[in-house]
C-alpha cells in the first residue's frame, strides 16, 4: 500500500469515526412526549417555524448556566417570548400538564440538537 492510499484509509476511518461519534451522542427524539406536547405544531428539528427550531435553541442555550432548569420551567408553565413575540403556550394549550421528569427528558434532547 502506498502512502496515498495510507492517507486516504485514515481520513476515511477518522470520517466514519467522527460520524459513529456524534450518531451514538444524539439522543432519540423522545416521540411519544413530542406528540403529547405538539411541540411540531410550532417547531421543527432544524428550520424555523413559528418558533425557533430546536436546533437554533440548542445553539442559543448552549453553555448557558440554568438554562435546562429554565426551559424546563417554561415548558412545564408557559412564559414570556424569548424568540420574537411569541410567547410559550401554556401547558393546557398544547397538550396538557407535563411532569417535571418529563420536562426534564424534553429540554434535554432539544439542547442535545
Amino acid at each position: 500500500m502506498n502512502a496515498r492510499s495510507l492517507h486516504y484509509l485514515a481520513a476515511s476511518a477518522f470520517a466514519l469515526l467522527l460520524a459513529a461519534t456524534s450518531t451514538a451522542l444524539a439522543q432519540s427524539e423522545p416521540t411519544a412526549l413530542v406528540d403529547q406536547q405538539h411541540c411540531m405544531f410550532c417547531h421543527t428539528r432544524d428550520a424555523p417555524f413559528l418558533a425557533p427550531s430546536f436546533q437554533q435553541i440548542a445553539v442559543r442555550y448552549r453553555g448557558v448556566p440554568n438554562a435546562q432548569g429554565m426551559l424546563e420551567q417554561k415548558l412545564r408553565v408557559g412564559g414570556q417570548p424569548h424568540w420574537g413575540d411569541m410567547a410559550m403556550p401554556l401547558p393546557p394549550d398544547r397538550g396538557g400538564s407535563i411532569t417535571p421528569e418529563d420536562a426534564h427528558t424534553l429540554i434535554q434532547w432539544v439542547l442535545s440538537q
